[in-house]
């Protein structure tokens, strides 16, 4: 297997000097080899594979001023000198150390300046523990969480400021508090809405100013509730609306013969 870059520099851009190297026995027992396995290499492939073959040095390299060398370090080191790293200036660091930690850990990184450490800080993270991250400054981290959350939590972010994140919330808020977000300015979270309704409550969205949720309603409720849909501007809408009826009266006139 081989890693493509025919070039072995350190990160600083020198080229890797194997003479110089504090592991250079490791090569004659095929525990490091230039170009595949080197932890001097600036490649993150190169220098994982390295700890991969000696993962009882990479305690040693906790506090290396590369930081992918301390992040890749992160996976393989003693996970009791891993807390200190929740502190490192790299978020990849960050966030290899406190997926290794138990969840008290994660609780400390909510509020992490990174956005790719919160949003994956979520993940770890059950219950009650995400509340604080509902109001997250960034709508993606919110979107996260939404996914995430306890359904019966979702009420807190009926009103999140991005449409992305109410259409989550409207597919999985629990049934009773739908009603809540009927009136939602944003025709695609009122759609989600829409196609989660019973029949009987669907005929509040009848005059939505949406075609398709007007379609929805043509299709759903109930066939008394669709005369002006069967008028309606929207051609799909009249149709689907008009079909129902003559349908219902096809069958009321059978039962009367």
């Amino acid at each position: 297997m081989s890693d493509d870059i025919d070039e072995a520099r350190d990160w600083q851009g020198q080229e890797v000097d194997c003479t110089a190297c504090a592991h250079l026995a490791l090569s004659g027992g095929g525990r490091c080899r230039l170009k595949h396995a080197c932890v001097n290499d600036r490649y993150a492939r190169r220098i994982d594979r390295f700890f991969n073959w000696n993962p009882g040095l990479a305690d040693s390299y906790l506090r290396h001023p590369h930081f992918e060398v301390r992040a890749i370090a992160a996976k393989f080191a003693n996970v009791f000198l891993l807390p200190t790293l929740l502190a490192d200036v790299d978020e990849t660091v960050r966030w290899n150390a406190v997926r290794r930690l138990p969840k008290r850990y994660a609780l400390r990184l909510r509020k992490d300046p990174h956005r790719e450490v919160r949003m994956r800080v979520v993940t770890l993270l059950d219950g009650d523990e995400l509340l604080p991250m509902v109001s997250d400054e960034d709508y993606y981290v919110r979107l996260v969480v939404a996914r995430r959350i306890a359904p019966p939590l979702l009420g807190r972010m009926i009103d999140d400021p991005e449409a992305e994140v109410r259409r989550v919330v409207a597919r999985r808020l629990p049934d009773g508090w739908l009603l809540g977000m009927i009136n939602d300015c944003d025709a695609s979270v009122r759609l989600e809405v829409a196609r989660r309704l019973s029949p009987e409550v669907l005929t509040l969205l009848r005059r939505d100013p949406d075609w398709r949720i007007r379609y929805e309603v043509a299709s759903r409720a109930a066939v008394s509730e669709l005369s002006d849909l069967a008028e309606d501007q929207d051609s799909l809408v009249r149709e689907v609306a008009r079909a129902r009826v003559s349908v219902r009266l096809e069958r009321g006139s059978g039962s009367s013969a």
